[in-house]
């Protein structure tokens, strides 16, 4: 599945046009990621919790040549499931 065929299941459900739908899957994704921008989490009931974790600067190896690298500290995007979708999913 994916983000058309999200919006054609809105669509359905809606029963407005697809732009609206198209719209309102949109407006979630941009809600969900500039709440992880902000450095909040986004919780969703029965879904989960969306949430940045900060991972440290480290030292990695470059596989071709086995030269050690300095690989800078991120953030990153994690996602925890409710228990409802582990359910769902057993």
């Amino acid at each position: 599945m994916n983000k058309a065929d999200i919006v054609d299941k809105v669509h359905g459900v809606l029963g407005s046009t697809k732009a609206d739908a198209e719209r309102a899957v949109e407006t979630v994704i941009e809600s969900i990621v500039s709440g992880l921008k902000g450095g909040d989490e986004v919780s969703i009931a029965g879904l989960g919790i969306f949430a940045t974790k900060a991972r440290p600067a480290r030292e990695g190896r470059n596989p071709r040549t086995g030269e050690t690298i300095r690989i800078a500290a991120t953030r990153t995007a994690k996602f925890r499931p409710a228990k409802a979708l582990k359910d769902a999913v057993k």
